[in-house]
């Protein structure tokens, strides 16, 4: 009977621990402590314990009609690294729209990782996929350093 107070204690706990976020706990008016007070948009609050889904342009919601999108470590494949100047930059953007015209379904990372401009392609979970699309990246001629890094992707579900 004892063990099964105890575990009936500890469920009812647990459920109203679930039940409140980290920051209505925070904001809590607990006597002998401090008050914390937190101004922030109502939608971060929202998003808090919460599943929640990246659309295409990076907005997050909670819209079940789009798929979730969690980070991960993989492989992409590296299509350009040029220098920290504006042609270089010009050169990663050209590399990406060059491959979104071979490979339209490919994702495309351009941006400046100190000190150059980079173009990185695809999110794969595996060596061998990265390997396969990097031998058909090579075979279209258009590309003349392409190599396979290790880096965080996206892992779309």
């Amino acid at each position: 009977m004892r063990k099964f107070t105890l575990l009936l204690l500890l469920l009812v706990v647990a459920h109203v621990l679930s039940a409140q976020n980290i920051v209505k706990s925070l904001q809590s008016n607990v006597p002998g402590q401090g008050k914390v007070t937190i101004h922030q948009d109502p939608a971060i609050e929202a998003l808090i314990g919460s599943e929640h889904t990246v659309s295409a342009d990076g907005t997050a919601t909670s819209s079940s009609a789009e798929h979730r999108i969690l980070k991960g470590t993989g492989y992409r494949i590296q299509v350009y690294a040029g220098t920290n100047s504006r042609a270089a930059r010009t050169e990663a953007t050209n590399m990406g729209n060059k491959v979104k015209d071979l490979f339209p379904e490919m994702k495309v990372y351009t941006f400046f990782s100190t000190p150059r401009w980079l173009c990185r392609v695809g999110d794969f979970r595996s060596i061998e996929e990265a390997d396969a699309m990097m031998r058909k990246l090579r075979s279209t001629g258009g590309f003349k350093e392409v190599t396979i890094v290790k880096d965080h992707i996206n892992i779309h579900l």
